[in-house]
C-alpha cells in the first residue's frame, strides 16, 4: 500500500487534494493510505464526514504532527510515507533553510518521491522576489536523491479580487502587464493526478496557469460585473508602492515581495499560458467568473 502524506491540510491546496484523494478511496478502495501532515493535531480536517454508503470502505487515514523545521517531528511525522505532497511553508526569511530541514526529514526516513508546489518562473533571478525561495527549493530536490514533481503555480486566480483595499482599489505598479492566474481548485486538481500515478511525473514540472492573460484593469472591470462591488485599479510608481504599504509595519522583505508581485506583472514574467493544467486533467482551467461563483 503506498502512503501518500499531505502536508497544508488545514488550508486550501492541501485540503483540497486530501479530500479529492479520499474521496478517490471511498468510491473504488484504492490502495493509497493518506497521512494529514498538521502543525496542530486539533485542526486536522474530518475527510470521512457525510459517508453514506458504508458498503465502501473508508480509506485508511493516519495523522503527523510536526513544523518543517523540527528534525525530530518531522522524522516522525513522515515515517512510512512514500510520496510526499509538500505546500511551500509560509513566507519568511527562513523559509529556505525549513524547506531544506523538511526535505532531509524526508530522506532521512525513506520518502522516496515529493510533489512540491513551486512558483512559475523559479529562480535566482526572477523579478518576484519569493520565487527566488522556490528556485531554490528545486535545488535542494534535485540534489537530494529523491524523485520530484515541480507544480510551478502562478499566482492564484482566487486571490487577485482580494488584493482590493477597503475602497475596492487594487494598487500596484503593474501598468498594463498581464497575469496568467490559476485556480486554486485547478491546481489541486492537478495535484491530485500526479499523486494518484506519481511514477508517471518522475522528475517532472508542469507550468501552472489559467486559460487566459489578464491586466488587473480586466480583474476589476469583471469583478465588478460578477459581484456587484466597485472594483477599480490604480497604477502606482514603484516610490508610490512602497510608501502606500509603510503603514502595514511589514518587514522589509515582505514589502519587497508585495511589490515585486506587480513589476514581475508589469515586466511581462507571469503572463505566460501553458497547457498542463487541461493536460493533466482534462478539463479547461476555471475563469475568474468560475472562481467568483465558486466553481
Amino acid at each position: 500500500m503506498t502512503v501518500v502524506g499531505i502536508t497544508g491540510v488545514t488550508g486550501h491546496i492541501g485540503g483540497a487534494v486530501a479530500r479529492l484523494l479520499a474521496a478517490d478511496a471511498r468510491v473504488d478502495g484504492s490502495a493509497q493510505s493518506l497521512r494529514l501532515i498538521v502543525r496542530d493535531a486539533a485542526r486536522v480536517p474530518d475527510l470521512l464526514a457525510g459517508r453514506s454508503d458504508a458498503s465502501v470502505p473508508p480509506p485508511d487515514i493516519s495523522v503527523g504532527v510536526t513544523e518543517y523545521r523540527d528534525e525530530h517531528a518531522g522524522r516522525r511525522a513522515l515515517e512510512g510515507v512514500d510520496v510526499l505532497f509538500m505546500v511551500s511553508a509560509a513566507e519568511s526569511p527562513d523559509r529556505v533553510a525549513e524547506h531544506v530541514q523538511f526535505i532531509q526529514s524526508a530522506v532521512d526516513v525513506g520518502v522516496s518521491h515529493v510533489v512540491y508546489t513551486s512558483f512559475v518562473g523559479a529562480g535566482p533571478h526572477a523579478a518576484f522576489t519569493l520565487a527566488r525561495d522556490h528556485g531554490d527549493t528545486e535545488e535542494v530536490l534535485r540534489s537530494s536523491g529523491l524523485d520530484y514533481t515541480f507544480l510551478r503555480d502562478n499566482f492564484y486566480l482566487d486571490l487577485l479580487p482580494q488584493w482590493a483595499d477597503e475602497n475596492g482599489v487594487i494598487r500596484g505598479p503593474a501598468g498594463e502587464g498581464r497575469i496568467a492566474a490559476v485556480a486554486r481548485a485547478d491546481v489541486a486538481d492537478v495535484a491530485a493526478v500526479v499523486l494518484r500515478d506519481p511514477a508517471a511525473h518522475r522528475n517532472a514540472a508542469y507550468a501552472l496557469t489559467g486559460g487566459e492573460a489578464v491586466s488587473f484593469a480586466d480583474v476589476a472591470r469583471r469583478t465588478s460585473a460578477a459581484t456587484g462591488r466597485n472594483v477599480t485599479f490604480l497604477d502606482e510608481t514603484v516610490e508610490e508602492a512602497y510608501a502606500s504599504r509603510a503603514h502595514f509595519g511589514a518587514p522589509a522583505f515582505m514589502v519587497d515581495a508585495w511589490v515585486s508581485t506587480y513589476t514581475g506583472i508589469r515586466d511581462g514574467e507571469l503572463e505566460a499560458l501553458s497547457p498542463d493544467v487541461q493536460r493533466l486533467t482534462g478539463h479547461a482551467p476555471r475563469t475568474l467568473e468560475d472562481v467568483l461563483a465558486g466553481r
